[in-house]
């Protein structure tokens, strides 16, 4: 015994019941003396324990060191549960504990503290230089097997903190059971722990600076628990069986500023109920995939952009402020649901685009808000750390370890859960120091300016890797503002952008519609400008959610005249945005015309497919998507000049546009006429592109569409007249509140001059 007691550090076995040791292992665990190997346990409410040689099988009790005095060198413990024995053996060998407890249940458990570290030096300098790509791989929970004994990984940085826990069900949510090792000075705490299971709930316990101790979810937890609760859950997500490796090779070679890209946006939680008197509140994963694969297909969109799926403790947020950003939500089901969801659609042929908020976070006590005990994630100063509008914290991006923690989640998400595509959300809102600030509410950067420099390094940073890795998937930015090169190579002092919304457009274009016809060619400029900064970026014009919340009115609503000027009006809005340059996007249940603003708390109004009105306009809509996939015209020059041509951009009497979409060659031009007036015009004169034969294949006033059959039946042969500056027109019927199209078949004499003076593709003509 009293050799027993020499070898205790008695300092460090008081700081280990006290819950302030930040390297337990040092203690706890087996260590080699002279006189054998000290072993030390800290097992609270246990009674007895003893220690086995898994080789010898030989036991040995270990003493509880407890006492109510004093001897005259050292003060003894009047806690329970600390023991200690000392091994008449020279070397340590493997053990387990046989412990038995004050209710006398007992149990055969291994040692956390007799292993060596997982996490290396290479990965705590990568992390700490914020460039450790797969750090996902490291820090959270990971089922793994050390020794030929299975168990947990658990790893979570937390700097400032002067000791963490890893709590949960298996050790009563008691932090002086599981404290975790720090390793050097990288922040990082790391523990091994036997025999924890996935499904397993768990969160971190951290005593801050002022002895203040408090729990906090896993950052990069791969599993969250069904809200309002809060706690992390162990996941293996490497035991998935995917099916969709052709797609995966196919996504590489896809060039989208080529190819149609009509975005279906949905909010899943909403978009379809279960038996609203179930006591169901969501669809799982599984459930709802083959719901939505089957009308998006049937409606001819591409893609899916769902709003963020990542954890979320608040469905009014709609998932844009996260606190499990490495967790799909359990509302729908479990990382493997989810897995599930994606591989399905991407069998049936559908791209699935996620959104991403790395601009802000909310300030739940769970989550990442003052993680350590200190601004950790956030910036300490108020004017640099909290967006007064919106009531969350900005990210400090300057900080490596911040800044890993979210260009890794973006790569993981495309790696782990195949995303074709990331759309962050927010960007001006971390491009602009001042971003809905006041003067005194900001801090300008080194340079005196409002330019957020750390925010543009990290995006041009992400965009960087992503692009090197060659997954194929893309990176689009929601920027409201003028910022410029968002979609211009970083090399050449871009952001790195696939894409950008374009707001812009939105904006201006919704103006313009919701004015009454009368008054339109007062504000003409409205439907034509965004051609001036058409190519300026790689667009994505979009009609998104935003647009449909909080009293704005829904699309059909934001129309002016009555219910059937109403339809009329979007049938024309959308066959504009149709034939207009850019990617497509449509929020969900504007393409059946929902009268009701959209609500997160109920499913769309699918009931309204009953009515006539819906039913034509949904139809319109699924029309309009096949028509854009069939003709290249309509995307594959979305974003060179050379794709669009203005015939008549300047008639604001009649509010009457005119234009051509192109390809490389002639014969694939369309003609478009939009009218946004509710009169029709009989022969009505259209210059032309070239002298040809024009053929309408469609026309938005089609009685199958809501319209009234102001169509234009017969193929048109152009004559020598002019028109709109043209040599060449045709005089046609202008539907009202209408779209036409136009194929285009130039004369022999076109087809044979283009031929004879493109010689780009025979061999040896430069």
């Amino acid at each position: 015994m009293e050799a027993l007691y020499k070898l205790m550090d008695w300092d460090g076995a008081k700081a280990i019941i006290h819950s302030e040791h930040d390297d337990p292992h040092n203690i706890l665990g087996a260590h080699e003396t002279k006189y054998g190997v000290l072993i030390q346990a800290y097992i609270p409410t246990a009674k007895e324990v003893a220690v086995k040689l898994r080789d010898s099988q030989n036991t040995y009790s270990m003493e509880n060191v407890r006492f109510s005095k004093k001897n005259e060198s050292i003060e003894l413990f009047e806690e329970e549960g600390y023991f200690a024995v000392l091994l008449p053996i020279k070397k340590v060998e493997p053990y387990t504990y046989l412990v038995t407890y004050d209710n006398n249940t007992k149990e055969e458990i291994f040692d956390p503290y007799s292993f060596e570290p997982v996490i290396d030096g290479l990965d705590m300098n990568r992390f700490s230089n914020g460039i450790h790509y797969e750090i996902y791989e490291k820090l959270g929970a990971h089922l793994m097997e050390t020794n030929g004994v299975q168990g947990t990984l658990f790893a979570v940085w937390a700097p400032n903190a002067i000791r963490v826990s890893v709590v949960g069900d298996f050790n009563y949510w008691d932090g002086r059971r599981h404290p975790m090792r720090r390793l050097g000075d990288s922040g990082i705490f790391e523990l091994f722990i036997p025999g924890i299971q996935s499904g397993q709930l768990y969160k971190y316990e951290l005593k801050g600076q002022g002895g203040l101790t408090f729990l906090k979810a896993d950052p990069y937890a791969n599993a969250a628990e069904f809200r309002p609760n809060t706690a992390s859950v162990v996941w293996d997500i490497s035991q998935y069986n995917w099916k969709d490796k052709k797609w995966l090779k196919d996504r590489v070679q896809f060039d989208f500023k080529k190819e149609p890209m009509s975005i279906y946006e949905v909010h899943l939680g909403s978009w379809m109920k279960p038996n609203p008197e179930g006591e169901k509140e969501f669809y799982n994963y599984r459930e709802i995939a083959p719901k939505l694969a089957s009308y998006v297909k049937n409606m001819g969109y591409t893609h899916i952009e769902l709003l963020p799926i990542m954890e979320h403790p608040y469905d009014g947020s709609w998932g844009y402020q996260v606190t499990g950003y490495y967790a799909p939500t359990a509302r729908y089901g479990t990382p493997y649901d989810f897995m599930y969801f994606m591989d399905y659609m991407h069998q049936k042929g559908i791209g699935v685009i996620l959104d991403w908020v790395p601009a802000h976070f909310p300030r739940d006590a769970f989550g990442l808000a003052n993680f350590d005990g200190t601004c950790l994630y956030e910036h300490l100063d108020p004017r640099q750390g909290s967006h007064p509008h919106w009531g969350t914290l900005i990210y400090n991006y300057g900080r490596p370890q911040v800044s890993n923690f979210l260009i890794a989640n973006a790569l993981f998400w495309i790696e782990k859960y195949h995303v074709d595509g990331i759309r962050i959300d927010a960007v001006a809102s971390m491009l602009y120091l001042d971003y809905g600030k006041k003067d005194g509410e900001w801090v300008a950067n080194i340079y005196g300016s409002n330019e957020n420099l750390e925010a543009v390094e990290l995006l041009k940073h992400l965009n960087s890797i992503l692009k090197k890795r060659k997954y194929g998937a893309l990176l689009i930015a929601e920027e409201s503002t003028a910022w410029p090169k968002v979609t211009g190579e970083v090399e050449k002092g871009g952001l790195g952008f696939d894409m950008k919304w374009n707001m812009g457009w939105m904006n201006d274009f919704l103006g313009y519609m919701k004015c009454d016809p009368l008054f339109r060619k007062g504000r003409h400029g409205e439907l034509t400008f965004s051609m001036i900064y058409a190519y300026s970026e790689n667009f994505i014009l979009v009609f998104s959610h935003d647009e449909v919340v909080h009293e704005k009115g829904s699309m059909v609503n934001k129309m002016p005249g009555s219910v059937e000027e109403k339809f009329d009006n979007l049938r024309v809005a959308y066959g504009f945005m149709m034939t207009h340059p850019g990617k497509k996007l449509l929020f969900m249940g504007q393409d059946f015309a929902q009268w009701n603003e959209w609500n997160e708390n109920k499913g769309l109004d699918w009931e309204l497919l009953g009515e006539e009105s819906h039913r034509k306009l949904n139809r319109y809509v699924k029309e309009l998507n096949k028509l854009y996939v069939k003709y290249p015209a309509l995307y594959q020059l979305d974003f060179e000049a050379e794709g669009f041509e203005w015939i008549s951009c300047m008639d604001a009497d009649h509010s009457i546009i005119v234009f051509a979409r192109r390809t490389d060659s002639a014969e694939d031009t369309l003609l478009v006429l939009c009218n946004f007036t509710p009169v029709v015009y009989k022969e009505f004169p259209v210059g032309v592109p070239f002298a040809g034969k024009y053929k309408e294949i469609f026309n938005s006033d089609k009685e199958i569409y809501g319209g009234h059959g102001n169509v234009n039946p017969r193929l048109k042969t152009s004559k020598r007249k002019e028109a709109d500056g043209r040599e060449d027109s045709i005089h046609v019927t202008v539907p009202p509140l209408g779209i036409s199209i136009f194929t285009c078949t130039p004369t022999e004499d076109i087809r044979t001059k283009r031929e004879v003076t493109d010689l780009s593709g025979i061999e040896g003509v430069k």
